[in-house]
């Protein structure tokens, strides 16, 4: 698309140089007739003077001149833009590629996460079954006694496992205000939980 463009700029200075050449040969019969008149030869400055005065660049070498500078500081321009698009795009290329490489690492990482966090209540459940049957099959009196002293989310998870006709002759033999906090702790328990 930057080619057109160029092509037509260049294309409108060659025209208008055309036409300043043109115009300089229609002027140029009337100086030719005057040079053709005979004429003292025009007296020589002296080389100081030439020396002094440099010679001005005819207007349309000037027009021209400055037509392709202009043209050169343009196309500097765009190719400095390109550069510097294609720069930016490299950059983010590189961010995308990292970023993608990140989001593979967590994904990673959470699946072992939740892995492990799977391994972990796999063996609490199944250390509390254990303690389960191992507080199912001792004698209510006893169970009590050591439940009047454990820590109440402890207690709760336990109780919250044992069948209720094993649980019920155990909450009996338990200190009146502990086994009234269990069962409000056992109640709220059971109504989080999604049915």
């Amino acid at each position: 698309m930057r080619r057109p463009r160029l092509f037509v700029l260049l294309t409108g200075a060659l025209a208008m140089l055309a036409a300043a050449k043109l115009d300089r040969l229609f002027d140029a019969p009337s100086g030719a007739a005057q040079a053709q008149a005979p004429a003292s030869p025009p007296a020589a400055p002296p080389p100081a003077a030439q020396a002094a005065t440099p010679a001005a660049p005819a207007p349309d070498i000037a027009a021209e001149r400055a037509v392709l500078e202009t043209l050169r500081a343009r196309r500097a321009e765009i190719e400095a833009r390109e550069a510097a698009a294609a720069a930016r795009e490299l950059v983010v290329q590189a961010a995308e590629r990292r970023l993608i490489g990140r989001v593979e690492e967590l994904a990673a990482m959470q699946a072992r996460l939740e892995a492990l966090e799977r391994e972990r209540a796999a063996r609490e459940d199944a250390g509390l079954r254990g303690l389960v049957r191992l507080y199912e099959g001792m004698r209510p009196r006893d169970a009590a006694a050591i439940f009047d002293d454990l820590d109440l989310p402890v207690l709760v998870r336990i109780v919250d496992r044992m069948r209720e006709a094993k649980a019920a002759p155990v909450m009996g033999a338990m200190r009146p205000d502990r086994a009234r906090v269990l069962t409000a702790e056992l109640a709220r328990l059971r109504a989080e939980r999604p049915q």
